[in-house]
């Protein structure tokens, strides 16, 4: 059948979207500031989607070109429940994390939320901007083609694995490129450097999981991306918080895998999407 026959092209996918997004931001990380820094800030973001988009319509898939549209545009075929259960399962992740952080003499007011974000953008115009693209954008790339890209070949548990680690490397001229959430780190500190990539992978278990659970759309990928940027930025965890917060996602996506085993350790995928399970 014709939705079979399409192979999906991992590694040349992320090597052009890698390629294309770190060559914008050495163009923001030279230029520190102003428009030059904005627009390698801002075409750096759109490069995974934009990669995402070529790889799709520039294929000879039919079967690949409706699967893009259907993820993105039928809203209706999102389980809110489940999105809900998502959102709570990680209000829940936040909440321990801060009560965790006690004992290492962090205070319960993090129960509050901040009065600004902790970045300005970096010339994109504002940090809530900057949030809201970095969560719609992103995900036209990962879930409209990398994700995928690798679960044709593997379970969603490698997959999930995978792409954490690739999804955290992406993030690396950040760290470099001034009013960015990453470069606050990296002042910081080495430690909360390595949390940042570190808690990237656990992470891409709970994407996955909001994803699959809600038949591969984008939208519920981005509802959630831009619920956890804002949890991340507005409530007033400390950093020492969100160490303890890694741990406490790991736990908790274990939990998520051990309940969810069906789907993460099914088989029934490889080598047939873009065909909806």
């Amino acid at each position: 059948m014709e939705e079979n026959k399409y192979k999906y092209r991992p590694a040349l996918f992320y090597v052009m979207a890698f390629i294309a997004t770190w060559s914008f931001w050495l163009l923001a990380i030279i230029f520190k500031e102003g428009s030059f820094c904005a627009l390698g800030m801002i075409f750096g973001l759109l490069s995974p989607g934009i990669t995402a988009i070529i790889f799709v319509f520039v294929s000879k898939s039919k079967s690949l070109k409706a699967d893009f549209k259907r993820k993105i545009v039928n809203f209706y075929q999102l389980k809110p429940l489940n999105l809900l259960i998502a959102v709570f399962v990680y209000m829940i992740v936040v909440a321990l994390s801060i009560f965790l952080s006690t004992a290492f003499k962090q205070s319960l007011n993090q129960f509050a939320f901040t009065d600004d974000f902790s970045f300005t953008g970096a010339g994109i115009g504002s940090a809530l901007l900057t949030i809201i693209l970095a969560s719609i954008i992103e995900e036209v790339g990962w879930r409209g083609y990398g994700e995928d890209a690798i679960a044709q070949y593997c379970t969603w548990f490698w997959e999930s694995i995978i792409f954490g680690c690739v999804w955290s490397m992406w993030h690396l001229p950040l760290f470099w490129i001034p009013n960015t959430y990453q470069i606050g780190l990296r002042e910081m500190g080495i430690g909360y450097m390595l949390n940042f990539f570190i808690s990237a992978v656990p992470f891409g278990f709970f994407t996955t999981w909001v994803y699959v659970k809600n038949r591969r759309s984008m939208l519920a990928s981005m509802i959630f991306h831009l619920f956890v940027n804002f949890m991340q930025e507005r409530i007033a965890m400390t950093p020492i918080t969100k160490c303890v917060q890694t741990i406490v996602i790991t736990v908790v996506a274990a939990i998520i895998v051990l309940t969810n085993r069906n789907m993460f350790f099914e088989k029934d995928h490889i080598g047939k999407l873009p065909k909806e399970f």
